[in-house]
Order: C-alpha cells, then structure tokens, then sequence
C-alpha cells in the first residue's frame, strides 16, 4: 500500500490519507549521479526538494511544493559484508524487500517494526522501531550512510568516518540531506518464539516491570472501554521452526485482524454509541497463540486497516503512570476509541534526535479509523504526554513545535547547528520542518 502521484493532476498523497500535496515537478533518479544533479538544478531555479517515500508518515515531513524525489530505481542490495557483519543496501529499498533478501542469504536485522512496507530511508529518517529490551530502533542498527547534500555533493559517513554527521543523520528528518545508501548490522537468521495471550490492563502495569525484564521483545495492545490487552512476547529460540498454520493465520491475521476488524470500524463510525461493545469483543476475538519463526515473519504483520496515528515516547519509568491517566481520561469522556493503543519500549540510544536519545524509553501510540474525527482524542492524549517528558515520534501526528522540541531534546541545539553547516539555504525545507526545527 504505497502512496501514489495521480497521473492526471500530479497530487501525492500518504498511505494515511491525511496530507495531499502537488509539486511542481518530480525526477526518480536511476543512480545517485542522476539524484544529484537533479539537486543541483532544483538550487540554480531555487526551488525546495524533498523525497518521499511510501507515505507511512502521517505527518507533513515529505510534503513538498517544489521538486518531489521519488526512490522507486534506488533499490537493491549494494553489498554484504559477512565478515563485518553488515548490508549496504539502496536508500529507496523497502523494508520488505530488504527482509526477504537477507532471509534469503541467512541474515537477519536485529530488530524491526510492525510492518515493513515502508522505505529503508523512510524508516530511518522518522525513527521508526519495533520493541526492544535490549535491541533499538532500526535506525540504531545503522554502521554507515551515504547521501546527496544541498550542494549536490555525495557525503558518507560512520562512527570514523564524519562521525558528527552520523550521529545526527541516521534520523535526519529528511533536513540534512537526501539518503542515496544505507549500511546496517546483521547477523545470522535466527528464531523467534512469539507468545500471544490476553492479560487484564492492571496485570499488566503491576507486572510491567518483570515482564520488560524477562523477555528480550515485549508489547501489548489496550482496547480503550475495557480493561482488557492483548501482550506479545518475543524471544529468541533453538527451535525448532513452528510457524502458524497457513489457515489459521490466514484467519486471525487476515480474516479477524483486518476484514473483521475493518467492518468493526464501519460499524463505529456510522454509530459511535456502539464502539464499546465492539471493543469488548474485539478485546476477547483473538485467542492466545504460541509460533515459532524468523523473525520478519513474527515481528511484522500486514495493516490493511487505514488509520490515523499519534505515538509519543516518555521515560520507561513513566510508563505506567501515563497509561493510568490516559485509561482514567478516555472513561471520563465522551469519546469513543475503536482503536486499540499500542505500547512499546526501547533502549536508550546514541542518535541526536531519536525518541529513545540518552534515555530508556516506552513508547505509546495512539490511533483513530480513517475518516473519523481524531483531533479531541489525540489532544488529550498528547497533553497527558508532554506532561512526562514525552517527545513526539516524527512520522506521527503532533502539535509540538521547535521551542517545545528543544526543551525535550538535550542535544537539539547540536542538530540544528549540522543543519545550518549543511544546508545553509534551507533546500530540504518545508513548512513541517520549519516548525518542528526552526526557522
């Protein structure tokens, strides 16, 4: 499910539905020589670039009324490196692909999100993650990066080779410079044992602490009206390989999980009185199950549901206490959540502006059925968030701005001062990132 350009009118517009742009003009470069002499052209007629992706973001960071890059020839495997344990793989490259490939050659990421339709560029550049207690974001996973800057010069860079541009650029934003390559770790395939069960919602808080603790991947989703969740733990394992019946994965990831769940939200969206009863039995629809696989394959599932989406990470000790006031917010209120909340965790990290820098982090997402009125559920929930250190996932919706940013970041200063060295002129620039970095 990628975003589109309509041939007719030249409209792009994300995978959530909830930004639309018409640039005036668009290049898909076939080699980074071509990418970066349409940056140079862009500059001699002063005109603003941006790539996109598949549009997984939710917020504006692509958007673009001047010269829209799109990846869709930079794709494909540069190199494997087994010695160094590493891939290098083209920036337009989507995660999919990239999964399949690896598992092909017996190598696997560490860690990834929950879908994988998303460019390697993309995910990186908004700090996209899965759940971990030991293992990051996918961005974390980073050795090297290659990309075009504002000039239409190629810089690399690693932890030797301009290391303060790595330190910023594996979540750049899109503000730095166009990613044309990416060099991540790997290592051999692996298993995974995943363990899916329902838990009531005060379990879980009360034992959050040992269930983080105990299980190298952990996450749960809370359905809002009840007090019900469905946890997921994720742990290696020797085997041997047990994948879900074709059937019955078809059933409850497809059937149950995307058609069911599809016509749940219709249903709540013609009639919202009825999205509390819907939520208790979705909360009891999925039974507990226990597979074994590698790990794209237990990590990732297929989002066929559309939906808009605010996720916010705050200090892993706030956890608890920030669900609770979130839980205690959506009773008291009219509201009516047909979307469950997602929590995750990750551990701190070295990346200037990751949502898990300097800081073990838990991650709450929030999210609403396309099409139905998200900004009084997503406003609340944001205040909640901010008031525990909470920083805005960048790819999700948010309201926050530069000034709020750079009292949650302790190194934002360090960002925007590589941001001026880069791209002085502001060729990356957009109204999102003027807002969310400063003029």
């Amino acid at each position: 499910m990628v975003s589109t350009v309509s041939a007719k009118n030249g409209t792009w517009r994300n995978w959530g539905g909830n930004v639309t742009v018409r640039p005036a003009r668009e290049v898909t470069p076939a080699s980074v020589d071509e990418l970066a002499a349409a940056v140079r052209r862009a500059a001699e007629d002063g005109m603003p670039v941006k790539a996109v992706g598949t549009g997984h973001s939710f917020t504006s960071i692509a958007a673009t009324d001047g010269l829209l890059v799109r990846p869709g020839l930079l794709t494909g495997i540069r190199k494997i490196d087994r010695a160094a344990g590493t891939v290098t793989v083209e920036a337009g490259t989507p995660l999919k692909r990239l999964n399949l490939a690896l598992a092909r050659e017996g190598l696997s990421l560490a860690n990834m999100g929950d879908i994988m339709e998303q460019t390697v560029s993309g995910a990186v550049s908004t700090g996209t993650h899965g759940t971990g207690r030991d293992s990051g974001s996918i961005a974390a996973q980073i050795r090297a990066l290659e990309m075009v800057t504002a000039d239409g010069s190629v810089l690399t860079c690693s932890e030797k080779e301009n290391p303060d541009v790595f330190a910023a650029a594996r979540i750049g934003l899109g503000a730095l410079g166009i990613l044309t390559a990416i060099t991540f770790a790997v290592e051999p395939l692996f298993l995974l044992t995943a363990r899916e069960e329902p838990m009531p919602f005060d379990r879980v808080l009360a034992e959050f602490d040992e269930l983080h603790a105990e299980n190298e991947h952990f996450e749960f989703y809370w359905f809002p009206h009840t007090g019900s969740t469905t946890t997921k733990r994720n742990n290696r394992s020797a085997g041997p390989e047990r994948p879900v019946p074709p059937l019955k994965g078809w059933f409850e990831d497809e059937f149950l999980s995307n058609g069911v769940f599809q016509v749940a939200n219709w249903v709540g969206r013609a009639a919202p009185p009825a999205i509390p009863a819907i939520a208790r039995i979705s909360s009891r629809a999925l039974s507990a199950r226990t597979y074994t696989d590698i790990p794209y394959k237990v990590f990732t599932s297929p989002r066929r549901v559309r939906f808009v989406e605010m996720e916010y990470a705050v200090p892993r000790e706030a956890l608890t206490d920030t669900l609770r006031e979130l839980r205690a917010m959506v009773d008291r209120s009219p509201l009516r959540v047909s979307f469950p909340v997602e929590v995750r965790t990750a551990p701190a990290d070295d990346i200037t502006l990751s949502t898990a820098s300097g800081r073990d982090s838990a991650y709450i997402a929030v999210h609403m059925f396309r099409g139905t009125p998200h900004q009084a559920y997503f406003t609340a929930a944001e205040r909640i968030f901010t008031a525990h250190e909470g920083r805005p996932h960048w790819g999700k919706i948010h309201t926050r701005d530069a000034s709020h940013l750079s009292g949650v970041y302790p190194r934002f200063g360090e960002f925007t001062a590589l941001r001026d060295r880069l791209d002085p002129d502001r060729r990356f620039r957009n109204d999102h990132l003027r807002r969310v970095l400063g003029a």
